[in-house]
This record gives structure tokens, C-alpha cells and sequence, in this order.
């Protein structure tokens, strides 16, 4: 899955480098862009008030920059479990702009304020410390004081991945990009290891920033991270 990602990283770089200036993964100003050609196909299903819950935890890859209502990852993951069978309530927990130290400050928030106990937490954070060229000690640091927090709630995780931009250097892949699945590794939390593989090379997937996923785009990576959430849910056969 992930080779084919590598294969065309250079494009990502090339993209990424061009669009610093918006501090990616959302920090520019939410706005109402079409998505009239990429409509999610799956229909939400109504889900019981006593659903197992899933906070979707990470930046705008998760808040549904410029997507419709139902077109994020929170609402077509929501979909596609139900369409396999498993029922789980997906709460949208994504802020536009989120660097790893802001996620940690709002984590415990987040956590104490959910109506019940997550039964999984979907971790996505560090695309914008990379672009910001924050030191990957410093968001390493940050992913496990997460992930040691969630350990310490007894609260599974899927953790899912970035990688660096080839135009931020050799040097600074090395140190960023081993952090998701060494951390991964450190907490037994499941890996998905870029979460946009096979959705950023592919303009038809992309909004016009070509940095966000579109509604399809989103629907590439529910697809790859669905079956990750099904097996890491508790008692989700």
C-alpha cells in the first residue's frame, strides 16, 4: 500500500513546497468550496444512541476542510462501517490548523467531554508541524505524550501517518519520518502509515489546493483505514 506512495513522492514534494505559504493541512480560513463532483456515495445510516464511539482526533485531514457536511472522514467513516456491518458512532474531533502541541493541549479536554468513554481514538496529527518545519523531537515528543495519555485511559488507537516533504531535506525525513511507526510500535496502536497514499498524486482527488483531499479523496482513505478501525474496535465482530 505504502510503495506506491513513495513511488510518486517527488509530486507531493513539488505540491507541498508551492503551497507552504497556506500552513497546509487547514490553517487558511475554512470556506465553502463545491464538491459537487465528488459526492461520497455511501448514505448515512442512523446510528444508536448507545453506538460504540469514535473520536476522530487530528487536524483539517480530519475536519473536512471545504467539504460538506457528510463528506468528511468522520461522517463517510461512519458510513462505511455501518455498511460492514459495524455499528460505531464517528465524532468529528478535527481542528483545522492543529499543530501536535495544540492537539495536546485540547486532548485531555476532548476526552473528558465526550458524552462516553471512546471505545477507539483515530489519531492524525503532524502534517502541519512538517510544514512548518518544527523540530520532529519536538512532535515526537507530543505524539507520545498523546498516545501515553490514551494508554493511560485504556483507550485504543489508530494512529495514522505523514511523511515528510522531499523538499524539507534528507536530514529532517530521516528524524520525521520513523516517528508514526516507531510510536506505533511503542503503544501497540494500529498504523496507517500515510494517510494520504494513493489520494495526493491524484489531482482528481485532491480540492484545488492540491493539499486537501476532495469528498472522493476522502473516500480513498476510509477505504484503506475502514478495515484498520473494524479490527482495532472492541468487540466490533
Amino acid at each position: 500500500m505504502i510503495k506506491a506512495g513513495w513511488r510518486s513522492f517527488l509530486v507531493y514534494g513539488c505540491v507541498l513546497a508551492l503551497c507552504q505559504p497556506l500552513a497546509a493541512c487547514g490553517s487558511a480560513e475554512k470556506g465553502a468550496a463545491s464538491t459537487k463532483e465528488a459526492e461520497p456515495s455511501t448514505k448515512a445510516a442512523a446510528i444508536p444512541a448507545d453506538a460504540p464511539l469514535v473520536i476522530a482526533f487530528g487536524d483539517s485531514l480530519y475536519a473536512g476542510y471545504q467539504l460538506g457536511p457528510k463528506e468528511g472522514l468522520a461522517p463517510q467513516l461512519q458510513a462505511a462501517l455501518a455498511a460492514d456491518g459495524v455499528v460505531a458512532r464517528v465524532q468529528n474531533a478535527g481542528v483545522s490548523g492543529d499543530t501536535t502541541a495544540a492537539g495536546l493541549q485540547r486532548l485531555t479536554f476532548v476526552l473528558d467531554n465526550a458524552k462516553v468513554k471512546p471505545a477507539l481514538v483515530l489519531l492524525g496529527l503532524g502534517g502541519n508541524d512538517m510544514l512548518r518545519g518544527i523540530d520532529a523531537k519536538e512532535t515526537r515528543a507530543n505524539l507520545d505524550a498523546m498516545l501515553a495519555e490514551l494508554r493511560k485511559r485504556e483507550i485504543p488507537v489508530v494512529l495514522t501517518g505523514m511523511m515528510a516533504s522531499p523538499n524539507m531535506g534528507s536530514d529532517y525525513a530521516r528524524a520525521f519520518n520513523p516517528i508514526y511507526p516507531e510510536l506505533a510500535a511503542k503503544y501497540d496502536a494500529s498504523l496507517y502509515p500515510f494517510i494520504l497514499d494513493n489520494v495526493v498524486t491524484n489531482k482528481a482527488l485532491m480540492l484545488g489546493d492540491n493539499v486537501h483531499p476532495n469528498a472522493k479523496g476522502v473516500g480513498v482513505i476510509v477505504e484503506g483505514l475502514a478495515p484498520l478501525v473494524e479490527e482495532a474496535l472492541p468487540d466490533a465482530d
